[in-house]
């Protein structure tokens, strides 16, 4: 079974992505991952405190066609005033754009929501398929939206083909995965590639997570197996099984090609390298939330691998079309299971999450040793000074509870970040509510942290407006510019499009997503 279809592996799901003026996750996963205004520039203006003044939820968000189990909200992405939304259970048999979205034929085939804000009032732009629809794709298990500009990952797709637009009809090759890029001109979406890994492999999970920030697209295969290290290494040796890889694409005009393939600098077995990836201009972190060494901080020794799925971060940055490696970062309380590699960048300020991190601590900066709370999950902060990367924060939910796992979900804006703990128990309903009380068993809840200077604070406590057990409110967090989505891939009502109906718990699993601002 891949590591994404196993309940025993929660923390392997982080997608995190950028998007044209936020990132979102992803994972993500994470997540889990989009470039903000001018990213590829370094030009970088932060959010103002709008989000937090007047903070209400604006919107409660189904797809058009929900149904059980669809898992609605597992990957989101937010750009401006757009919004997309992946199903990757959805199973429809249609393919492209706008097709019949009543024809349960293709089982789990996955789809994708575009919807749009206009003032106050979000509607559905489009409804995405593959051009290869297949039953078990799980097309929608990744987004990344950048502007007009949509990348979709479907880490299960199984053609044999390698590179861009190739033949997608020959299913020899089980999960091999691929990603699929959508733009729109106007109001209308066109597919525009379909891109394989260089060296697809059976179960490498191609397209798990991705990122996108103009013209270049991370995408990660995080089951690859090569036993290469760093930058455009041997890819055909498979003697490293699951050691993980990351794929780099650029467009030029209309056309997409691969520029780099990325390996850790201290490839393993099971590393999973890119469980998450984060593009931000030419800068890309990766995690690997399987990596197993006892080292703490930054650029410490990669060598010791005495602390099973303690979990790293790469950074890579480009110069030109060059990749290279910069950093290899751990946890500064370095702790096995502990899963730290969930990434979110922006500029010059990284967020990495450890969901199975297990301190008591809760707040910024708090004992990191006690490890009387597992699963609880943290989050740190890494800056960047030229070409040096140190810790700058380290941060608990104001309401640590065992097996929250506060971090599955993160997304950095500017001096802004929003952290969701998928696990978080509390019956409590919108902003601020009751924290302390743990009658809804998974619930979810996101937190939203804010830095002044070098300090963080956490700001607001959110939960959905019909928090239910089992929810997951927090899987996915996305946040651009004064506004943040949020995911309940579990959510169970039967109500479709907008603000309907949330009290009808008869569409058990259909997802939603929730929009504050």
């Amino acid at each position: 079974m891949s590591v994404l279809g196993s309940s025993s592996n929660r923390f392997f799901r982080l997608a995190i992505a950028w998007s044209g003026s936020a990132l979102i996750s992803a994972c993500s996963v994470p997540v889990e991952s989009f470039h903000p205004p001018d990213a590829s520039s370094g030009s970088i203006d932060a959010p103002t405190d709008a989000l937090f003044n007047t903070l209400a939820q604006q919107a409660y968000i189904k797809a058009s066609n929900t149904g059980a189990n669809d898992y609605f909200g597992y990957g989101i992405s937010l750009s401006g005033d757009t919004l997309a939304v992946g199903a990757h259970a959805e199973s429809s048999a249609a393919m492209g754009v706008n097709g019949n979205q009543a024809d349960n034929g293709a089982l789990q085939s996955g789809a994708v929501y575009v919807f749009v804000r206009s003032g106050t009032t979000w509607t559905q732009q489009a409804y995405l398929k593959a051009s290869n629809t297949d039953a078990g794709d799980s097309f929608g298990q990744s987004v990344s939206l950048s502007g007009n500009t949509l990348a979709v990952g479907a880490y299960r797709e199984s053609s044999a083909s390698s590179g861009v637009n190739g033949n997608q009809a020959d299913n020899s090759m089980k999960n091999a995965g691929a990603v699929y890029v959508f733009v729109r001109s106007g109001t209308t979406w066109t597919q525009q590639a379909y891109l394989k890994a260089s060296n697809p492999g059976v179960e490498d999970s191609f397209g798990a997570w991705l990122s996108l920030s103009g013209d270049t697209l991370a995408v990660s295969s995080f089951q690859e197996s090569s036993a290469a290290t760093g930058v455009n290494g041997n890819q055909a040796d498979n003697s490293v099984r699951n050691s993980g890889a990351v794929y780099v694409f650029t467009r030029s005009g209309t056309t997409w090609s691969q520029q780099a393939y990325l390996k850790a600098s201290n490839t393993g077995v099971n590393d999973i390298f890119g469980t998450s990836v984060s593009l931000f201009g030419d800068t890309l972190a990766v995690g690997a939330t399987g990596e197993s060494s006892s080292a703490t901080g930054v650029n410490g020794d990669q060598t010791d691998n005495s602390v099973s799925s303690s979990g790293a971060v790469y950074v890579f940055v480009r110069s030109g079309t060059t990749w290279s490696q910069q950093a290899y970062l751990k946890a500064s309380n370095t702790g096995a299971s502990d899963a730290f590699g969930a990434v979110s960048l922006y500029g010059d300020t990284l967020a990495v999450s450890a969901t199975g991190e297990a301190s008591a601590a809760t707040g910024v900066n708090g004992n990191q040793a006690d490890n009387s709370a597992s699963d609880s999950g943290a989050v740190y902060v890494f800056v960047r000074s030229g070409t040096t990367w140190t810790q700058e924060a380290y941060l608990k939910a104001s309401n640590t509870g065992a097996g929250d796992a506060f971090g599955y979900g993160v997304s950095l804006y500017g001096d802004t970040l929003a952290v969701g703990a998928y696990g978080e128990s509390s019956a409590a309903t919108g902003i601020n509510g009751n924290q302390a009380d743990n009658s809804a068993s998974n619930s979810g809840a996101v937190y939203l942290f804010t830095r002044s200077a070098t300090a963080w604070t956490q700001r607001e406590y959110l939960k959905a407006s019909n928090a239910g057990a089992g929810d997951n409110f927090g899987l996915s967090v996305a946040l651009s510019g004064d506004t943040l989505a949020v995911s309940a891939y579990r959510e169970g009502s039967a109500a479709t499009g907008v603000n309907g109906d949330q009290a009808d718990n008869n569409a058990t699993s259909s997802g939603a997503a929730y929009v504050f601002r």
